[in-house]
C-alpha cells in the first residue's frame, strides 16, 4: 500500500481549510452590496444562515462516515460539492437563488474542517497535533489578512460574483493533492447509518432555526424543534449505531466543549455577520474597511492558537480554556458598550482581536482534548460533534439577530424594504430623504446594539461552562472505544 506524504497532504488539509476561513471574510465584506444590487434585505440573514444551516446538518453524517468509509473519499467529495456551490452561487441572478445556492455550497462545507481536522488527528501524534492544529491556525490569520481586501477589491473592481469563484483554483489545487499524496488503509465494517436519527436531526434543526428568526409561527416552530431533538436524542439512545452516540457525552470533556461550543460559535458568527454591517451601516465605512474589522479576529485567533499548542502539553487544558472564554467577555463587552455611532474604527478591531485571542485559546485546546479523549474508530465522530455543535449555535445565533435586526429596521411602517436595502448600498443611502434616512439608521444601529448585547451574554454563558472543565492539569477525560459506546445501548 502506498504511504501518505504527510507536508503535500498537510498543504491540502490547509487549502481546504483556507476556503472555509476565505468564505468567511470574504463573503461578510461583500455582503451589504450584494443586498443593495439583489435587494431582499430580509434575506440577508439567510444567506449565513443556509450555508451554515446544510454545514451544521450534514456534519455528524460526514464524520460518521469518515469513520466507516474513510476520510479521504469524504472530504473529496465534500470540496468538489463546495466548488459546484461556490459557482452556482456567483451565477446568481436574486437572493433567493444565492441563498439556495448557498445551501448547496454548506452541503459540501461540512465534510471539510471536520474531516480535514481529524485527518491531521490520524496522521499525527498527539504531542506533533498540538503543534500542527495551532500551525493550521494561521491559515485562519492569513485568509483574515488578505479576505477582506481580497472582497474589498473585487466589490469595486469588479462585482460581488467574483467572492464565489475565487474558491475555484483553491479547491482544484486542494483536490489534486489529496488523490495524489494522501493515502489510508480502512478497515470498512458492515455497519448501518444512522438514517431515522440523520432526519430527525434535520428536522429539528431547521424548526429551531424558523423558531429564532421570529417570522410567523415563531414559538410554535421552537416548541416543533425542541419536540423533535428529544425524540432524535431518544432514538440515538436505541439504536445500535448512532449518528451521535449520546454515550460519548458522558466524558466531561465532550459535553463541556459541545456546549460552550454552542455559546461561542453564536458569538462568533454574530460578530462576523454583524460588525461590518455596523461599521458599513451606521458609521459610514467602506466595503473593505468593513470586512476589515473581522481581521483582527481571524488573526488574533491563530497567533493565540499557536501559543496554546506549545502550552498545552505543560499547563493542560483548562487553564488555556477559561483564559481564552474569559478573554472573548471583554472583547465582546468592548464590542457592545463603545460601538457607538461615531466612534473610530480602533474600537470594534480592539474588541475582535480580543475576541479572535481568546477564541485562539479556547477552541485549539478544546478540540485537542476532545481527540485525545477517544480512540481512532470514535475521533470523527467526535469531532465532527464538535463542529455540530459549533455550527448550531452559529447558524441559531445569526438567525436569532437577522431577525431583531429587520424586526427593527421594518418596525416603522412608512419604512420600505427598498429603502432599508438603500441603506446597505455602497452610497449609504444619501439618495434618501433625509427623515427616512435618520430613521432607518437609527433602527439598524438600535437593532444591531441589541445583538452586541446578545453575543457578549453568548460569551459569558460560555465562560461560565468553561468553568466546569475538569480539574487535574493534563485530564483529558476517559476515552471511551466503539465497543464501549455499542454497549451503552
Amino acid at each position: 500500500m502506498r504511504t501518505t506524504h504527510r507536508p503535500l497532504t498537510t498543504l491540502a488539509l490547509a487549502l481546504s481549510l483556507f476556503m472555509a476561513a476565505l468564505e468567511m471574510t470574504v463573503v461578510s465584506t461583500a455582503m451589504p452590496t450584494v443586498v443593495s444590487d439583489l435587494g431582499g434585505l430580509q434575506g440577508y440573514a439567510w444567506v449565513f444562515t443556509a450555508y451554515m444551516l446544510s454545514s451544521t446538518i450534514t456534519v455528524p453524517i460526514y464524520g460518521k462516515l469518515s469513520d466507516l468509509y474513510g476520510r479521504k473519499p469524504l472530504l473529496l467529495f465534500g470540496i468538489g460539492l463546495f466548488l459546484v456551490g461556490s459557482i452556482a452561487s456567483g451565477l446568481s441572478t436574486s437572493m433567493n437563488m444565492l441563498i439556495a445556492f448557498r445551501v448547496l455550497q454548506g452541503l459540501g462545507a461540512g465534510a471539510m474542517q471536520p474531516v480535514a481536522l481529524t485527518i491531521v488527528g490520524d496522521i499525527y501524534t498527539l504531542e506533533q497535533r498540538a503543534k500542527v492544529q495551532g500551525a493550521f491556525s494561521a491559515v485562519w490569520g492569513v485568509a483574515g489578512l488578505v479576505g477582506p481586501l481580497t472582497g474589498g477589491l473585487i466589490v469595486k473592481y469588479l462585482s460581488w460574483h467574483w467572492v464565489f469563484f475565487i474558491n475555484v483554483p483553491v479547491g482544484l489545487g486542494a483536490l489534486a493533492l489529496l488523490v495524489f499524496f494522501f493515502h489510508e488503509k480502512v478497515q470498512r465494517k458492515p455497519q448501518k447509518l444512522d438514517f431515522a436519527g440523520a432526519a430527525l436531526l434535520s428536522v429539528g434543526v431547521v424548526a429551531l432555526l424558523f423558531g429564532v428568526q421570529g417570522t410567523g409561527q415563531g414559538l410554535l416552530a421552537l416548541l416543533v424543534g425542541a419536540a423533535v431533538l428529544g425524540v432524535f436524542v431518544w432514538v440515538e439512545g436505541k439504536v445500535a449505531d448512532p449518528l451521535i452516540p449520546m454515550s460519548l457525552f458522558k466524558i466531561p470533556v465532550i459535553a463541556i466543549a459541545s456546549v460552550a461550543g454552542v455559546f461561542f460559535s453564536v458569538a462568533m458568527f454574530g460578530a462576523t455577520a454583524y460588525v461590518p454591517l455596523y461599521v458599513q451601516g451606521v458609521l459610514g465605512g467602506s466595503p473593505t474597511q468593513a470586512g476589515g474589522m473581522i481581521t483582527p479576529m481571524i488573526v488574533g485567533w491563530p497567533l493565540a492558537s499557536l501559543v496554546a499548542g506549545k502550552l498545552l502539553l505543560r499547563t493542560g487544558p483548562r487553564p488555556l480554556i477559561i483564559g481564552g472564554l474569559g478573554l472573548t467577555v471583554v472583547g465582546t463587552a468592548l464590542m457592545a458598550l463603545l460601538l457607538k455611532p461615531g466612534a473610530p474604527l480602533l474600537i470594534p478591531g480592539l474588541a475582535m482581536a480580543l475576541f479572535g485571542i481568546g477564541l485562539g485559546f479556547a477552541t485549539t485546546s478544546l478540540l485537542i482534548a476532545v481527540q485525545t479523549s477517544v480512540g481512532w474508530e470514535l475521533r470523527g465522530v467526535v469531532t465532527a460533534s464538535t463542529m455540530f455543535f459549533r455550527t448550531v449555535g452559529g447558524a441559531l445565533g445569526v438567525g436569532l439577530m437577522g431577525g431583531v435586526m429587520v424586526a427593527q429596521l421594518m418596525k416603522d411602517p412608512s419604512v420600505s424594504l427598498s429603502a432599508a436595502n438603500a441603506l446597505l448600498g455602497p452610497e449609504h443611502g444619501q439618495a434618501l430623504p433625509s427623515a427616512l434616512l435618520e430613521t432607518l439608521s437609527g433602527a439598524l444601529r438600535f437593532g444591531l446594539t441589541i445583538n452586541f448585547w446578545i453575543i457578549c451574554g453568548c460569551t459569558a454563558a460560555a465562560f461560565a461552562v468553561g468553568l466546569f472543565f475538569p480539574k487535574g492539569g493534563k485530564d483529558r477525560g476517559t476515552a471511551l472505544s466503539s465497543s464501549d459506546v455499542t454497549a451503552s445501548h
